[in-house]
C-alpha cells in the first residue's frame, strides 16, 4: 500500500490564507490573540498518512512535540491497522525531517521489518522526498484545506474543538492522543 506522511501543526490563533468575494470592502482575517488566563496549549501537533489506495487519512494527536519516540509509536498504529486489512507492506513517502532521519527511527524500521518479516505483518518501505520540497508529498495539500476548513473566525478554538473538527473533516475516529515520553 503506497502511502504518504507528515507531521502538521494546528494552531488555535494563526489564521489561514483564504480569499473570498465580498459586496463591502475587504474584510481581512486577523490572528487572535491569547488569552493570558487560557492554559490551554496554543498549538497541537498531528501525525497523518494519506493512503492512496482509498484517499482516507490516518490521523494521530500528539500530547508534546513530533519527535522519534512518537514517529514510532504512530508507525507501530499505523502497521497495525493495515495488518489488520490484510496489507503486507507500506510503501511510505516522507520528508526529511529530523525524527524521519534520526538514527533511533531508521534502526527502529529495520528491526520492525525484522520482525514483520519473522513473524508476519507490515513491513515498512521509506522513500524520503529532496530537502526542501512539500509540494511532492500528496498530504500537503490536504492539510491546507483541513485549516481552511475548520477555523473559526470569531473566537479561538478550543483544543478538544480543534480535534473534534479535524476528525470530522478528514471523516476518520478520534483516538486519545499519542503522548511524548519525558524523561
Amino acid at each position: 500500500m503506497l502511502g504518504f506522511q507528515d507531521e502538521v501543526w494546528w494552531s488555535r490563533f494563526a489564521r489561514p490564507s483564504l480569499n473570498a468575494w465580498s459586496e463591502g470592502p475587504a474584510l481581512r482575517l486577523q490572528q487572535l490573540s491569547a488569552d493570558p488566563q487560557d492554559a490551554e496549549p496554543k498549538a497541537l501537533s498531528c501525525y497523518g498518512l494519506l493512503r492512496a489506495d482509498t484517499g482516507q487519512m490516518l490521523l494521530r494527536f500528539v500530547k508534546g512535540r513530533p519527535v522519534s519516540q512518537v514517529t514510532e509509536d504512530f508507525l507501530a498504529w499505523v502497521c497495525e491497522r493495515l495488518a489488520s486489512e490484510g496489507k503486507k507492506a507500506l510503501l511510505m513517502i516522507w520528508d526529511n525531517a529530523s525524527w524521519h532521519v534520526s538514527h533511533r527511527v531508521r534502526a527502529w524500521i529495520g528491526a520492525h521489518n525484522r520482525r514483520a518479516k519473522a513473524e508476519g505483518g507490515v513491513r515498512i518501505v521509506t522513500c524520503r522526498l529532496p530537502s526542501k520540497s512539500p509540494w511532492l508529498n500528496r498530504i500537503e495539500p490536504c492539510w491546507v484545506h483541513g485549516k481552511r476548513a475548520i477555523h473559526e473566525p470569531e473566537r479561538p478554538l478550543m483544543i478538544a474543538e480543534v480535534m473534534e473538527r479535524v476528525c470530522t473533516y478528514y471523516g476518520c475516529e478520534q483516538l486519545p492522543p499519542l503522548e511524548q515520553d519525558v524523561g
